[in-house]
């Protein structure tokens, strides 16, 4: 427990002051994270992280992390058009490599550099958009999984999905919405002229991605009991790793530009 808080302390001392500041320093965090996300992933997968495929793999998810606005000079899209390519090298890595690397191999890294790349990619977004809105999607994820671990302490019964993580219940799924709800929803109603839309459409919104900052944590309970692991990493000492941490958000903020709100 010791660790654990020690960690906490430490990650927030630095994360929050840059979240805070933002720019190009807290861009720089996020890329780090997302290229140390995709780490986590092959290592799940047992793939060495000095290896062909490891390293066309930290390459593709690069494009989809890195800001456009830190090369300019190329055309638009050419980011996209870079993750393409790696890919198509990663096919092509199948064939050099004898079916030691297979056709599986590149759909599972594929999976894995989208879902740490574009979630990771999306929370830079989110912070150029507004300090308040990227709050407003750590709020969401946050109450929700509180509100979701104390209530389902307290008065769960059913489980919600037992073959995947068998400690939480729908009376806390429900109880963790309707916190973000609530909480949220005076922070909402403080910081209206921020968000897009009304107070009662935000308000559905914030249910939606409540729900959806469970199924993030769900997911990715899911693939690590695929792989046969604990805990995604090591680099967060009593936290496991960086997909450990931001599971839900990965999710969110995918979800959040999906709305238009980013």
């Amino acid at each position: 427990m010791k660790q654990r808080v020690i960690t906490a302390v430490i990650a927030l001392l630095i994360f929050i002051p840059l979240l805070v500041v933002g720019g190009n320093l807290f861009s720089i965090l996020v890329v780090a994270m997302g290229l140390v996300g995709m780490s986590e992933f092959l290592t799940m997968k047992r793939k060495l992280l000095i290896s062909p495929e490891a390293i066309i793999a930290f390459m593709a998810v690069a494009c989809l992390l890195v800001p456009s606005n830190w090369i300019n000079f190329f055309p638009n899209g050419i980011f996209y058009s870079g993750f393409y390519f790696f890919t198509l090298v990663l096919l092509g890595y199948t064939v050099v490599s004898r079916n030691r690397f297979s056709f599986d191999d590149v759909g599972a890294i594929i999976l894995g550099a989208i879902y740490s790349g574009l979630g990771f990619h999306y929370m830079i977004y989110a912070r150029q958009e507004s300090l308040w809105m990227i709050l407003y999607a750590f709020l969401i994820t946050w109450i929700t999984d509180s509100g979701a671990y104390l209530i389902g302490r307290q008065i769960g019964r059913t489980k919600l999905a037992p073959h995947i993580s068998p400690n939480k219940t729908w009376e806390g799924s429900i109880g963790g919405t309707v916190s973000a709800v609530i909480i949220v929803g005076i922070y909402l109603f403080f910081k209206q002229s921020v968000f897009p839309y009304g107070f009662l459409t935000m308000l559905g919104i914030t249910v939606f991605l409540s729900i959806g900052a469970q199924f993030g944590d769900l997911i990715e309970s899911a693939f690590k009991r695929h792989y046969g692991v604990k805990d995604s990493g090591k680099i967060l000492p009593g936290h496991g790793g960086i997909l450990d941490r931001f599971d839900s958000i990965l999710l969110v903020l995918p979800l959040m530009y999906f709305v238009g709100l980013i």
